[in-house]
C-alpha cells in the first residue's frame, strides 16, 4: 500500500513577523498548514500571541490554520480563535478537565477539535477521547520552548492511536510536535506506513527578506513529503 504524503505544518513561531506575508507566501495550501503556537505563560512558561496575529495570518494564506492551544481554560478563547479564522483547534487534556465539552465546543464552531498530550501524560489518559477527535497532537517535547530534543519514546503513544485508528476505522489526524529536524523526520515517518501524516516541521527562520532564502528553505522541508523512500515516505514523528 503506498503511504500518504505527509502534511507538513510549519510554525509560525519561526517566522520573521516583520515580514509575515512573505512567509506565509511560500506556504503551499494543497500541502501544508500554517500551525500556529499560542502559549499564555500560565500553562507553559512562554508567551506568544492570541487571536489577533491568527487572524493575520488567516488573511494571508489559504492553507489550513492549525492552531495549537497551550493554555489554561482554552474554552475561554475557542470562539475567539475560530473567529480569527482557526481551522483546526487543539486543546491540551491536563487543561481540561471536563475534555469532551470542550471539544463539542470547538466543533460547533465549525473547527475541525483536536486534543493534545504532553509527554509525562501516559496514553491511556487520551484514549478514550480518540473517537471524539478529528486530530491528536502528541507532543515530542515539553510543550513551551523550541530547540529541544526529540523524544522518540513518544512514537509509544502514536503507535497506540495508531492501532485504535486502524481497529476502529477512525479518520483522526495523528501529529507529531517537537524536535523535528533531518533526522527525526526521517525517524518520524519510518514508523507509519499507512494512514495520513501530519508532520510539524518547525523551521528556524533567520533572514528570509529573499525569495530565494525563502525557497531553499521550503525545499528543505518538502524534502521529507516528496520522498518516496520506504524510510521516508513511512511514518514515524508527526502523524496525520
Amino acid at each position: 500500500m503506498t503511504a500518504t504524503p505527509p502534511i507538513v505544518a510549519p510554525s509560525i513561531l519561526s517566522a520573521d513577523f516583520s515580514k509575515l506575508a512573505d512567509e506565509l507566501a511560500i506556504v503551499d495550501p494543497a500541502r501544508e498548514w500554517v500551525h500556529c503556537d499560542v502559549m499564555d505563560n500560565q500553562f507553559v512558561p512562554n508567551l506568544t500571541f492570541g487571536p489577533i496575529i491568527v487572524a493575520a495570518a488567516r488573511k494571508l494564506t489559504r492553507a489550513t490554520v492549525d492552531v495549537h492551544l497551550m493554555m489554561e481554560r482554552p474554552w475561554l478563547m475557542v470562539d475567539e480563535f475560530r473567529a480569527a479564522g482557526a481551522d483546526r483547534i487543539s486543546v491540551h487534556i491536563e487543561a481540561c478537565r471536563e475534555t469532551r465539552e470542550v471539544l463539542r465546543q470547538i466543533r460547533a464552531t465549525g473547527a475541525k477539535a483536536g486534543l493534545a498530550i504532553k509527554p509525562a501524560t501516559p496514553y491511556a489518559a487520551i484514549a478514550p477521547y480518540l473517537p471524539d477527535l478529528d486530530l491528536l497532537l502528541v507532543m515530542t517535547v515539553e510543550p513551551g520552548f523550541g530547540g529541544q530534543a526529540f523524544m522518540p519514546e513518544m512514537l509509544e503513544k502514536v503507535s497506540a492511536a495508531r492501532a485504535v485508528r486502524e481497529q476502529k476505522r477512525l479518520e483522526f489526524v495523528i501529529e507529531v510536535d517537537g524536535g523535528i529536524g533531518e533526522g527525526t523526520a526521517r525517524t518520524a515517518r519510518a514508523g507509519e506506513t499507512r494512514g495520513l501524516t501530519a508532520l510539524r516541521w518547525a523551521r528556524r527562520s533567520r533572514s528570509s527578506a529573499s525569495v530565494g532564502r525563502s525557497a531553499t528553505r521550503r525545499t528543505s522541508w518538502r524534502r521529507y513529503s516528496d520522498s518516496e523512500s520506504p524510510s521516508v515516505a513511512a511514518r514515524t514523528l508527526s502523524f496525520r
